[in-house]
């Protein structure tokens, strides 16, 4: 009896392999780790953010719209759960990338201000902050790049003959993944230029 049950336990795994109930598995989780890396480089970004508003706020203090813009853009961003969760409900995750979408658009906002100012761009401090912004700006863009990659693999597994099947018996479903338009938007890194426009030349 043990034996017929060691063989039928050994035919059950080899069934769950070949119908792909494994790579389904696999790639769920590569999703998972994806965006937890997606929502640690966005932390990272808003981390940031109020180092870079109290620097500019030095040197602008006038410029009051556009700082509070980027610090009630930070705040939805904080008040969106970024859970994994996320992942299986298209609504909570469009509200997610519509929150950071909206700070995106601020700092922008925020680094046209700045070229108004020049001892701002002199400013160690700014240079520093405005540096890590940047490279957080392109770790964002890789990391939201390698889980767009991870859920096409997975929706692309779920979809296709005959996993699919096992998808709809175990109830997997498609991943939301970031939209073409919102990508060119909101993942681009921040175009900085430190360097001062040339003086004119003096009237004769």
């Amino acid at each position: 009896m043990r034996r017929f049950f060691t063989v039928l336990a050994t035919l059950a795994t080899l069934s769950l392999t070949n119908c792909g109930y494994n790579a389904i598995q696999s790639q769920d989780e590569q999703i998972k780790s994806n965006w937890s890396e997606v929502v640690n480089q966005y932390q990272r970004r808003a981390d940031l953010v109020p180092n870079l508003v109290n620097s500019v706020k030095g040197f602008a203090q006038q410029e009051k719209d556009v700082l509070l813009g980027v610090t009630n853009a930070r705040a939805k961003v904080g008040s969106v759960q970024a859970t994994p969760e996320v992942l299986n409900d298209p609504g909570a995750f469009q509200k997610f990338q519509a929150a950071q979408g909206e700070l995106s658009s601020a700092l922008s906002r925020l680094l046209v201000v700045t070229e108004n100012y020049p001892q701002l761009k002199s400013d160690a401090l700014f240079r520093d902050l405005m540096a890590q912004l940047e490279g957080t700006e392109n770790r964002i863009t890789v990391a939201r790049n390698r889980y767009i990659k991870a859920v096409q693999d997975y929706n692309t597994t779920i979809r296709s003959f005959p996993t699919n099947f096992t998808a709809m018996a175990f109830g997997y479903k498609a991943k939301p993944n970031f939209t073409v338009d919102n990508e060119k938007e909101i993942s681009a890194a921040p175009k900085v230029d430190f360097n001062a426009p040339a003086a004119p030349a003096p009237s004769k």
